[in-house]
């Protein structure tokens, strides 16, 4: 396993395990000096899914590699039935 720094990482692409572009990696969430989460800028399609928002976090348990680009779990990603649901609890 090949320790990398936060630094390198950084602007890497981030893919779903399905291969959908999902957005870049713009910054580490720490918590007790480990990562704790991805803040991600979300691109493509996936911005009208989770309701024109311009970033996400996501949480380091779905992501599923880091290399040259991150995979993350499809099921990190809110489903548009529940998006519709928070937006009506929110009114």
């Amino acid at each position: 396993m090949r320790v990398r720094k936060i630094t390198e990482v950084l602007g890497a692409k981030v893919y779903t395990d399905s291969g959908e572009y999902f957005g870049e990696i713009e910054e580490a969430n720490l918590q007790e000096n480990k990562i704790d989460g991805w803040r991600i800028r979300v691109g493509g399609s996936v911005m009208s899914l989770i309701g024109g928002a311009r970033g996400v976090i996501i949480p380091h348990q779905f992501v599923r590699a880091i290399s040259d680009v991150f995979i993350i779990n499809k099921s990190a990603l809110p489903s548009p039935e529940s998006v519709g649901m928070e937006e009506v609890t929110e009114m």
